[in-house]
């Protein structure tokens, strides 16, 4: 039986599905942080997360099978859904469904067809969907596009980026590409949508990579990929993701004047750094990264409490799935794909820039691990 009470107190009321490592890190301590926002349940297929993580957060959790039974008790308003990729579309379209409001995390989906099944389930119903692209609501991320923009690096040409982590065995993230597994969905989809709000271009054609050194937790999965996008205008993307080498974060957009390059470009902890070269002429700048999770829940509440539609939408969420699979496909085949028409119509600004301080909580995790397993 759901019985939660009806608490409407000008705040929007948020489930959690799923309760692996990025949920205990990084979302739940994140609405302590969003005002506008209240955490009202949790769902998990784990007894031990149920218990002591309800307690923790002082609301009720549930299990999986009971997700449409709650959705129809008008217990919340909006989902968080932190499951593994290849569940992203079936919550997503139940929430839809019953009316509730949809914050997902990236990948949007496995495939173009779920992804397109997700939107289309949300329009019918007239709920919102977001992408959890955090980025889009970080200052140095939206600075750079800015700084692009500007044309003080003169025209950009050439977009490279490296992200890498180490992964342990047995971490859903080595599951097969079928789930969403792989360093493509997990790493390489930042650089992919960096390359294009920095280009703030579609690319139409890419050609991949994969590397494996053998060993068994790579049996399923790259251990590495790399790709090159070619953008309208021959401008050109490269990119490297990986699960098997130490852990970097890096981006450099060069144009005709100069260049920008920013470390820990994707990073969620610590500060953001900024360089720009203009006639060897080098500037500094470093960001605080702040609560990227909660500034995206408060932009997404007030979307729902304003009745705007948010950015990163469904379709940006489609865009990156659409370039993941030809980047699949390339690296199956050897062969060049060509990527058909693509416009999206909205792009991350600075205007949507929502800087919150970083939480000091260290949450105690309840059989979870960070992916490296440490």
């Amino acid at each position: 039986m759901i019985s939660i009470p009806n608490q409407k107190n000008g705040k929007v009321r948020y489930a959690v599905i799923g309760l692996g490592w990025i949920a205990q890190e990084t979302v739940l301590p994140a609405f302590k942080n969003a005002k506008n926002s209240e955490l009202v349940a949790l769902f998990s297929d784990d007894l031990v997360k149920r218990h002591d993580l309800s307690e923790k957060y002082h609301v009720p959790a549930f299990t999986y099978e009971e997700y449409e039974a709650f959705l129809r008790s008008g217990a919340a308003d909006a989902v968080y859904i932190a499951l593994p990729n290849h569940l992203h579309c079936e919550y997503t379209v139940k929430a839809a469904n019953t009316g509730v409001h949809v914050l997902c995390e990236k990948p949007m989906a496995v495939t173009e067809q779920e992804c397109e099944e997700m939107i289309n389930a949300c329009r019918n119903h007239n709920v919102k969907l977001m992408i959890a692209y955090r980025l889009h609501f970080d200052q140095a991320n939206m600075q750079a596009v800015e700084i692009v923009k500007s044309g003080k690096i003169g025209n950009p040409r050439i977009f490279n980026s490296v992200f890498s982590q180490q992964v342990a065995e047995g971490n859903v993230r080595l599951k097969p590409i079928s789930h969403g597994g792989g360093t493509v969905y997990d790493m390489g989809i930042y650089c992919i949508n960096a390359a294009r709000y920095l280009f703030q271009d579609e690319p139409i054609e890419v050609v991949a990579f994969c590397g494996n050194n053998g060993e068994q937790r790579f049996a399923e999965i790259d251990e590495m990929t790399s790709a090159i996008l070619r953008f309208p205008d021959d401008k050109l993307a490269t990119f490297t993701s990986s699960f098997g080498v130490a852990p970097v974060s890096t981006l450099q957009i060069l144009g005709t004047k100069g260049n920008l390059r920013m470390d820990s470009a994707y990073s969620y902890q610590g500060e953001l750094k900024q360089q720009i070269t203009i006639d060897n002429q080098t500037q500094e700048q470093s960001y605080p990264a702040g609560d990227q999770f909660a500034a995206e829940i408060v932009y997404f509440s007030d979307c729902i409490l304003n009745d705007q539609d948010p950015e990163p939408s469904g379709e940006e969420g489609l865009a990156d799935v659409r370039i993941i699979r030809a980047i699949l496909a390339s690296a199956q085949t050897g062969k060049t794909v060509e990527l058909h028409e693509f416009t999206e119509k909205t792009r991350p600004t600075s205007q949507q820039v929502i800087q919150i301080p970083a939480s000091e909580e260290e949450p105690d995790l309840v059989h979870a691990a960070h992916p490296s397993g440490n």
